[in-house]
């Protein structure tokens, strides 16, 4: 890293070297669970927290006409879009049911992870680069590692719209013509199916009177110090809502969004999460089920319908049950590495004949990193966690997008910005194999993959940083721009018009289809994906439904 001449400050730097220990060491104390140091205590302890996702879901039926894997923006909406069809589906989520509540603490946090946190991880390694130590229990997110490339994503019902930080932004129409190359029409998702999803997802900007109140002092500061680089910041669309954020503030909810939580899941619901908009809507239909705790392992043709081999487990990771079940229709949504993995898989063990040379082709991060300054002013006690505002830069010759963040793991506000940096790097390109010698699907992916992305980044973290007086990165602790082999936004495996037809119909398998994030050929044009994968599903299943197939 860089070493940068900083101010003889010892008293600010003493004070920001303690309150990094104490957010991003912590994790890693074994005294946190001295007291669950069985798993009959664990099992007791997490019951007494979340009684909730030890009640087991019921087997699935047998056969559906139509069945969802997963159940993230793109299976939430198709499932819905369907039962609003009239027909009858099966939604199959790895991950458990979490409630929400004003007054409880129903989720983990970054600062001392424990099994709510992370899918079955003892361990696991952090934004920062430290590794945390946690009881392995069913909790919300995955963090999926490869040789290169470390993946974090949902492993819930409502899966990343629960652990993500709530940013819904259109992609600007040079980029996105750029990627899809003629395969998704930009008018029409313009006109109609990113304003949909705006609509079902009542996304709006950070209000002015958020904005201005004290747990987000950084983020005025962040806007400040862009604004000194010669940036103008633009606030961004959100699916918090704010209402909830208001009754934390005023104290009738439990703190959660402006304490810096929304990695692992809000607990008053202060994100709008699927489960409270798509989920509910199609299961109040009565045409779809959920099912939780339902892990897929492999798919197949029987040669008169499509097979799913399961295994249901519990949330302390028990094995319930096993076996397979048969639809008319399959839809895979368990994401960029679920879907992609489910194909690869399936063409490499013969249970999908006729799948493409494209399967498992097109994967990328979408230029993800996590970028931070130090020695600003504190701007007060806490940092929120929704992001208020972005700046976009072409002049390092990649498209690069700063957003305003959070510092995750620091409790309390000590002077460093976060970012979330997202670069449009259309060159770097990874892809998933079926390895044999260990029977499973591996990222084949380059060491230094996101390594253009970081040079862009690095650059403009140091402009900023010059003209504001700030330090970029926060040493020893953490470099100008971290997270070299990690990403939240994997995209790609079952690009749209290779693997897929133009509407996510799996080419060569009629009645297959892909509707999340696989389709997306690995970025979103320096901006968080999960708009473009809602409007994606929107516009696919709304073809799909209207051609009966």
């Amino acid at each position: 890293m860089e070493r940068l001449a900083v101010s003889n400050d010892v008293n600010r730097r003493t004070w920001l070297k303690q309150s990094l220990a104490m957010g991003t060491l912590a994790g890693g104390a074994g005294a946190a669970h001295a007291s669950r140091e069985t798993p009959l205590l664990r099992a007791l302890y997490y019951r007494s927290l979340v009684p909730e996702v030890f009640v087991n879901s019921p087997r699935p039926p047998t056969y559906t006409p139509h069945l969802v894997i997963g159940s993230g923006f793109g299976g939430a909406i198709t499932a819905h879009r369907l039962a609003e069809a009239g027909q009858q589906v099966t939604v199959l989520e790895r991950g458990f049911a979490w409630p929400s509540s004003p007054t409880r603490q129903i989720f983990g946090n970054d600062t001392l992870p424990d099994g709510r946190t992370f899918w079955f991880k003892n361990k696991a390694r952090m934004i920062t680069g430290l590794t945390a130590h946690m009881d392995s229990f069913g909790g919300v997110m995955d963090a999926t590692e490869f040789e290169h490339m470390t993946v974090w994503r949902g492993a819930c019902v409502g899966d990343g719209s629960v652990i993500f930080t709530g940013v819904m932004i259109q992609p600007e129409q040079r980029y996105f013509e750029d990627i899809f190359k003629g395969s998704v029409d930009f008018a029409e998702m313009n006109s109609t199916y990113f304003p949909r999803v705006r609509q079902m997802l009542r996304l709006s900007p950070m209000p002015e009177d958020i904005y201005r109140s004290h747990p987000f002092g950084h983020s005025r500061a962040w806007d400040q110090q862009a604004i000194k680089a010669g940036y103008q910041p633009t606030r961004i669309d959100s699916l918090f809502n704010w209402n909830v954020i208001r009754d934390e503030l005023s104290g009738r909810s439990r703190k959660s969004a402006i304490a810096g939580l929304t990695n692992h899941g809000n607990s008053n619901g202060a994100k709008f999460d699927l489960n409270q908009n798509y989920l509910k809507w199609a299961q109040a239909s009565g045409k779809a089920r959920v099912f939780a705790g339902q892990e897929v392992q492999g798919i197949g043709w029987d040669g008169s319908r499509y097979t799913v081999d399961v295994i249901q487990r519990s949330v302390t990771g028990a094995t319930i049950g096993r076996y397979v079940l048969s639809c008319d229709r399959l839809y895979l949504a368990a994401g960029s590495v679920g879907s992609s993995s489910l194909l690869v898989k399936a063409r490499a063990e013969g249970s999908l004949r006729n799948l493409n040379e494209h399967v498992g082709e097109g994967w990328g991060s979408n230029g993800d990193a996590i970028v931070v300054r130090s020695f600003s002013q504190p701007g007060g006690i806490i940092q929120g966690a929704p992001s208020a505002s972005k700046i976009h830069d072409t002049r390092t010759g990649m498209p690069v997008t700063f957003e305003n963040w959070y510092v995750p793991g620091v409790p309390v506000d000590v002077g460093i910005l976060g970012t979330l940096g997202m670069v449009y790097d259309d060159t770097n390109r990874g892809r998933f194999v079926y390895d044999h010698s260990k029977g499973a699907v591996v990222l084949d992916w380059a060491a230094n993959g996101n390594g253009d992305a970081f040079t862009a980044m690095q650059s403009i973290n140091q402009r900023i940083a010059h003209a504001s007086g700030t330090v970029p990165g926060a040493w020893p602790f953490v470099e100008s721009v971290n997270g070299r082999n990690w990403t939240a936004h994997p995209l790609g495996g079952a690009v749209i018009g290779r693997a897929t037809d133009a509407h996510g119909r799996v080419i060569g398998h009629p009645g297959l289809y892909v509707m999340d994030g696989a389709l997306v050929p690995g970025s979103t044009g320096s901006v968080n994906p999960s708009l473009t994968i809602a409007a994606l599903a929107e516009r696919n299943i709304a073809h799909i439904v209207a051609r009966g197939g």
